[in-house]
């Protein structure tokens, strides 16, 4: 028993020297190589995994350094991988790989890589954008990711900017041209019509030497938009509809006139056309008439849908966010109504009036109170509004400026642009001196002959003129009083505007507030002995003024009364202004009349 298991012994120990022999034999038999030794790569590079076939040490050698090797070095046979960097020239590039016996270094076997250059491209992950009609202001964007090797401009077709705008943008070719990403911020408009598209191009710089025809690839962007919702116009369903559509777009706080399911007409500020109003005729009935917004929040011109109000004679926008953040116009839509009478655009952040808003000329009420005005808009003029009989642009202020000596703030409202302080001339701007000429009769429009029925009321309360009031002594433009009505006059017979040849300045007018400006100099005579004086309110509404001009003058009149004592002496018929026919029986004075 023993003599077998010795014998198994050592027939296992000779089976295994034979097994380690072999093996032996068999690592020296292994050829020192590469499965390849050559290797094409596109631009943008990558990992390229070669076999390595050795029975010793062995280690790689790169004479670029955008080729790494992985492993660097190893033993015996082993797999490896080629990482190749992407290109940075459009021009073929090549490198070497030698791997080299640690043992023996004139032993070695190399790889050759050919790598492609880039080409000159402009790229787009996704070609085509669609976007709805309407989205509120904050969700009217979308992002395109370019890329690119190449810096280049963005061209939006002439008849499309209108609608599509895009924000500052930076291409940073930093690494030669190796393609990088940019994301460019598209912003778009409402579509007021049917659908509508655009195709924006990218168009390499003149800087950078690369011209479209070099581009290998060159995308462009299409842009569709979806039609608006249909209004139908003229009708009173179009109306509702656009009522709603203008609520929605200006985000009104409080409208439930959708919500309420009450008919159009239950809605609050909403008025109608009825048989018996003035102006009535069968084709308005049931339309809007006026209509009123307030509070809301919006930050662009007045919605597209206001157009479709082509029955309205009186419309109100009020009370808007922010309002001294925002410098807006009206926008051209509001354009097209040139039916309408009375328009109010109040605290809305207006700076502008849009090219086409002459086009209301039957405009008898304009409020352009509470904005951001630095001046008063040119065309807010007799011929381009001949019926127009108020006009209201107080608090203008973007921000309140007691002292505007001490101040380096700039665009703060308060029609400031009109009297500035001109240290050149030394001495203040001209005061909107028009505007006190803005009296009946008649002008030659485009349109022919036009009769003007004259500013009756004129509210720039609250804004930062400076200066005195005009008083056109040296103006011949303005005539003088050469006759008055019974009532002015004294028991002689005389009236002091004629006697003292006082210059005859809107004699029409039957309010006029200039109060809390900065204003300094004497009241002139006009106004002190202007026939509707005693029915401004004058201690309140003109000759209170606040605050210092740019000269560090305390704001107020020099002359200004201390009461109306001398105004009634002149005119002893009138009535106190706030007197009634039963003031005068019970103090036994009927002696006069109103003016």
């Amino acid at each position: 028993m023993t003599m077998k298991i010795r014998n198994h012994i050592a027939t296992s120990l000779l089976a295994a020297a034979a097994l380690l022999a072999a093996c032996s034999t068999a690592d020296e038999s292994v050829a020192f190589g590469t499965d390849t030794n050559s290797i094409s790569i596109d631009a943008v590079g990558g990992t390229k995994k070669i076999k390595v076939s050795a029975n010793e040490n062995w280690v790689a050698i790169s004479n670029v350094p955008w080729i790494t090797v992985s492993p660097a070095n190893g033993y015996k046979s082993t797999e490896c991988s080629l990482n190749i960097d992407s290109a940075i020239t459009n021009t073929v590039r090549n490198g070497v790989v030698r791997i080299v016996k640690t043992g023996n270094s004139a032993e070695y076997q190399e790889i050759r890589i050919e790598q492609k250059g880039f080409d000159y491209a402009i790229t787009l992950d996704e070609p085509t954008v669609n976007i709805e009609n309407y989205a509120s202001l904050d969700k009217r964007y979308f992002d395109v990711k370019v890329r690119t090797n190449v810096d280049f401009d963005v061209k939006v077709p002439d008849d499309k900017t209108s609608w599509v705008k895009f924000d500052r943008y930076d291409v940073a070719l930093d690494h030669g041209l190796r393609p990088r990403e940019v994301t460019i911020r598209f912003n778009w408009g409402i579509n007021s019509g049917d659908e509508r598209s655009a195709e924006v191009s990218f168009v390499p710089t003149s800087e950078s030497n690369v011209t479209s025809e070099m581009l290998a690839r060159n995308d462009k962007l299409t842009i569709e938009q979806s039609a608006a919702e249909p209004i139908t116009p003229n009708s009173r369903e179009g109306d509702s509809v656009a009522l709603l559509s203008i609520a929605r777009t200006l985000e009104v706080w409080a409208s439930s006139w959708e919500s309420s399911g009450e008919k159009m007409d239950n809605w609050a500020g909403v008025t109608l056309w009825e048989e018996g109003m003035e102006g009535y005729v069968d084709s308005l009935k049931g339309r809007v008439k006026a209509a009123r917004f307030y509070m809301f929040s919006i930050k662009e011109g007045i919605p597209f849908e206001v157009k479709y109000l082509t029955a309205a004679e009186e419309l109100e926008f009020y009370s808007n966010v922010n309002t001294f953040q925002l410098s807006l116009s009206t926008g051209p839509y509001i354009c097209e109504l040139s039916q309408l009478k009375r328009l109010t655009i109040g605290a809305y952040g207006l700076t502008e009036l849009d090219e086409n808003f002459t086009n209301l000329r039957n405009l008898e009420y304009l409020d352009l109170s509470s904005n951001n005005f630095e001046k008063i808009p040119d065309i807010i003029n007799p011929t381009n509004f001949p019926k127009l009989h108020v006009l209201r642009m107080a608090n203008n202020q973007r921000r309140l400026v007691y002292d505007l000596s001490n101040n380096i703030a700039t665009n703060f409202g308060g029609l400031y642009q009109h009297t500035k302080y001109d240290s050149n001339m030394g001495s203040f701007g001209e005061f909107p001196s028009w505007l006190f000429k803005w009296e009946p009769g008649e002008v030659t429009t485009s349109e022919g002959e036009q009769t003007v029925t004259g500013l009756d009321t004129l509210i720039l309360s609250v804004n930062y003129l400076q200066g005195p009031i005009p008083d056109f002594k040296d103006d011949e433009s303005i005539p003088v009083y050469t006759e008055a009505p019974d009532s002015l006059k004294d028991a002689a017979g005389e009236c002091i505007l004629v006697k003292n040849r006082i210059k005859r300045v809107m004699p029409q007018l039957r309010m006029l507030a200039l109060n809390l400006n900065r204003m300094t100099g004497a009241l002139p005579d006009w106004v002190l002995y202007h026939p509707a004086l005693d029915w401004w309110d004058p201690f309140t509404l003109l000759f209170n003024q606040e605050g210092k001009d740019e000269q560090g003058n305390l704001a107020g009149f020099s002359n200004e009364p201390a009461n109306m004592d001398y105004y009634y002496q002149a005119y002893p018929k009138k009535k106190l202004a706030n007197m009634t026919d039963e003031d005068d029986a019970e103090n036994g004075d009927d002696a006069g009349t109103t003016r």
